[in-house]
């Protein structure tokens, strides 16, 4: 009887781990299984459920090939579908809230016939910090001085303390009223901020000229949720390019991001809108 094929069998050969992990015989993947790892039979290495979809080199040296239908996803439930499934239009879910149907009466000047409109907004209250806190001191102020005054028999005075207040008065009414006609306003093709009572000023920006935009936010703003917005176009000087104290910044960034690059979604989202509106009137 010949002697068995292979080097004789030593317990101190360094190498001996290496062979035996090299031979051990490979495990048949079951396709049936879900986790992709079955237990099922072995099998030598031309048939351990592998395939010729990915070809690669084992730390062994020996040629190998994945079959990819050995390994199957995990179900994805209901609820994690819930935010990646689209509407019947095609379109991902609305991360901004509805946009306005139509201008008001003091933007719709300022609009031409093929333009349409996406909405305006008013600066946030805090814009109106300063004209409070001078209104709410004066009349601390004035009020104490003008009683104190009265006690003195001093009554040009006193009419002159009062005249100062109503004075500081009108001037928070301006501040607001200002305030009230300062709008932003957005289109599908520019940008505009419109202010001013009695000298109106309208400066805007196409949206094609727009190559960078930013907003930021400070702590203050990020807890009143305003911020400031910076537009900046082919390194030029423009009329508008910082807007300070805007609301809801990032719903605001959202829906001029959106009409610079996905002007098809906002249309065929609107034309869903209008058509929901429709079958609602008629139910």
């Amino acid at each position: 009887m010949g002697s068995p094929s292979g080097p004789p069998f030593d317990p101190d050969d360094p190498d001996r781990a290496r062979r035996e992990r090299d031979t051990e015989p490979i495990p048949r993947i079951d396709p049936d299984d879900p986790a992709g790892y079955g237990p099922g039979p072995y099998a030598d290495a031309d048939d351990a459920g592998y395939g010729s979809a990915y070809t690669g080199e084992g730390r062994s040296g020996r040629a190998w090939a994945r079959d990819p239908d050995g390994f199957r996803d995990q179900p994805i439930s209901e609820e994690e579908l819930a935010g990646l499934r689209s509407d019947a239009t095609g379109m991902a879910p609305r991360r901004v809230l509805p946009l306005e149907d139509e201008p008001s009466s003091l933007v719709a000047r300022y609009l031409f016939p093929t333009e349409r409109y996406r909405g305006e907004w008013k600066r946030h209250w805090i814009h109106l910090t300063t004209p409070i806190i001078v209104g709410v001191a004066a009349t601390f102020v004035l009020g104490y001085l003008s009683g104190f005054l009265a006690g003195r028999d001093v009554g040009a005075l006193t009419t002159v303390a009062v005249l100062l207040w109503f004075g500081v008065m009108g001037w928070v009414a301006w501040k607001v009223a200002d305030w009230w006609y300062d709008r932003f306003i957005l289109t599908n093709k520019r940008v505009m901020v419109v202010n001013g009572i009695i000298t109106r000023q309208v400066a805007m920006m196409p949206l094609t000229r727009v190559t960078d935009m930013k907003y930021e936010q400070s702590p203050t703003g990020r807890a009143l949720n305003y911020g400031t917005f910076v537009l900046e176009s082919a390194g030029q000087e423009q009329a508008l390019r910082v807007i300070k104290n805007l609301p809801n910044p990032n719903e605001l960034y959202l829906r001029v991001v959106e009409e610079m690059y996905e002007p098809q979604a906002v249309e065929a989202r609107l034309g869903k809108e209008a058509d929901e509106a429709k079958a609602d009137d008629g139910a």
